[in-house]
């Protein structure tokens, strides 16, 4: 049963009663006031907006003396196509046709200066964290997490580009050819990340692209706009004018126009498919863009009749519903052998019935607020399962407090309904028995998605006999663990419908790069002049420079 704490949550005649009142929530915690951003950054120029803008509104309500109302958190600008094109310029005139200050800069210089924009993004974490709280609802542990992780991240990829540098930083002698071989940026690169993780997946894409030497057309997710405004001054001072330019307002509007100009080198998009192809389809030469992609996702997880309960219901319950469930790598549908189910299904509820709900700032809380709308959403794929014949089988699942979601637990669940298919996004948990082992099998082969599976047993035979498989449906086979994109040094991709690229800290350098060679002749003249060049660092590409 629920703690007695949830309990009255549930069947309290005030539901806003969940939701705090400003008075009691912790200083440390308080937004002092709503902020209202009216900055953006083209061409190393930090201009004033003075025309339409978009409340930032929290997924966390308040009660005021009125009821129950969302949190504002601010506003940011509705930018038009005018804005979004002045910034593609600003990034196309950077890079020059190659000829830029930085596609041109040393390696040294450029870790120099993103270890620069490093050191002040980390004197702006406790309000970067803070806002990723109430922009987008998440625990404040897990916010901690991901600022930092991203920190990580940053010093993981200049660590890595070091690596590659000093791989590349001697010549080499083949057939009478003498050569160097090192990677040259692509050009401009237009980045856009997801609102689930607004700033670490985000920075995934755009510090390789911008390490590597593009330039960068830069627009956050909705929500986790604001987040980004304390690291307007960090962009403009660390790095050349147009080399970093934002752009804000609806995506449907400030980026379709950006692709027909051909001006777009490089793709880095994380979201739906469908958005992605149809920006890739406004390119009028597709063969030139390069994308780097991280979609759609149904991460299944298949439970063996000889697998360890305790460990597979905690690594499920964490697939399931860590952040809400709301991550593309989280488990989104349970296949649980026949024999264990109902052994499993008990200790699964019972674990949901543990977890702690409440608000992001709550020491050890697991259910937060969910972004706006998402809770319609979710109510009519439990309606649509319900119909087909699955039941909610834990208690209050599915119950919905204004932008709250309590975990819904249906089974069994089979191929008539939205949620066997459809991507969730949610703390919604579909179950489906099997006794064949070849129904998981084929619900991966037939699906549209291929990012990754977990397999949960004993058997090394059978696990062995399911890897190989596998292997060839999905970017990772996790063994008795959730889906999980980490660690950022491990590749992180997907097949089918779910990605494009690979992406970690040593191969996201390579997506956003192209190898490039310098070759001469093993002749006098070539030699003497090569010497020349190297010995009086007259060429940042054709270097012996080794970078400590």
């Amino acid at each position: 049963m629920l703690s007695q704490e949830i309990q009255e949550i549930k069947i309290v005649e005030k539901p806003q009663s969940f939701f705090p009142d400003e008075a009691s929530i912790p200083p440390e915690f308080q937004l002092s006031e709503p902020i209202h951003q009216t900055e953006y950054l083209i061409a190393g120029e930090l201009r004033h907006w003075d025309g339409a803008v978009e409340q930032a509104r929290s997924p966390i309500l308040v009660q005021t003396k009125d009821g129950l109302a969302p949190k504002i958190v601010g506003s940011f600008p509705l930018l038009t196509e005018i804005e979004a094109l002045q910034a593609l310029d600003a990034a196309v005139h950077a890079y020059n046709n190659g000829r830029g200050i930085w596609p041109t800069m040393s390696v040294a210089k450029r870790i120099e200066r993103v270890q620069e924009f490093a050191y002040r993004m980390g004197e702006k974490r406790t309000e970067i964290v803070k806002l990723l709280m109430w922009e987008i609802g998440k625990s404040y542990q897990d916010s901690v997490k991901e600022f930092d992780r991203t920190i990580d991240y940053i010093q993981d990829t200049i660590d890595a580009l070091k690596d590659l540098d000093r791989s590349s930083s001697r010549f080499v002698i083949e057939q009478g050819i003498i050569g160097q071989i090192r990677r040259s940026p692509l050009g401009v690169a237009l980045c856009m990340g997801p609102s689930n993780y607004p700033l670490n997946e985000t920075f995934t894409t755009f510090i390789p692209a911008l390490i590597m030497g593009n330039t960068i057309v830069f627009k956050p997710p909705r929500p986790g706009v604001l987040l980004y405004r304390p690291l307007l001054e960090a962009f403009r001072d660390s790095f050349p004018p147009g080399v970093v330019n934002t752009i804000y307002g609806a995506g449907s509007k400030v980026t379709p126009p950006l692709m027909p100009t051909g001006k777009v080198d490089v793709l880095a998009f994380i979201g739906s498919s469908k958005v992605a192809d149809s920006l890739k389809k406004l390119h009028p030469k597709t063969h030139r863009l390069r994308c780097a992609l991280g979609l759609d996702a149904k991460n299944p997880a298949i439970i063996l009749p000889d697998a360890d309960l305790d460990l597979t219901v905690q690594e499920c319950i964490l697939g399931t519903l860590s952040y809400n469930g709301q991550r593309c790598t989280a488990l989104k549908i349970l296949f649980v052998h026949a024999q264990i189910i109902d052994k499993f299904l008990a200790k699964f509820t019972k674990a949901i019935d543990n977890l702690k709900c409440g608000m992001p700032w709550e020491k050890g809380v697991n259910i937060t607020p969910l972004p706006e709308g998402r809770t319609d959403y979710l109510k009519s794929v439990v309606e649509d399962a319900k119909h087909f014949g699955a039941k909610v089988i834990n208690d209050n699942g599915g119950s919905i407090n204004e932008t709250f979601f309590y975990p819904a637990v249906l089974y069994p669940v089979n191929s008539q309904m939205k949620l066997y298919r459809e991507e969730q996004f949610g703390p919604v948990i579909p179950i489906v028995p099997f006794q064949d082992i070849e129904t998981p099998i084929n619900y991966l082969t037939d699906s549209d998605y291929g990012q990754q599976v977990s397999i949960f047993g004993k058997d090394a035979d059978v696990i062995a006999n399911l890897i190989d498989p596998l292997v060839n449906q999905v970017g990772r086979v996790n063994i008795n663990s959730q889906c999980q994109r980490g660690p950022d040094t491990f590749p992180f991709t997907g097949r089918k419908d779910s990605a494009e690229g690979t992406l970690s800290v040593a191969d996201a350098l390579r997506v956003f790069s192209i190898r490039t060679i310098v070759a001469a002749k093993e002749v006098d003249l070539n030699k003497t002049m090569i010497s020349k060049i190297v010995r009086e660092h007259k060429s940042n590409f054709l270097s012996t420079d080794f970078i400590l």
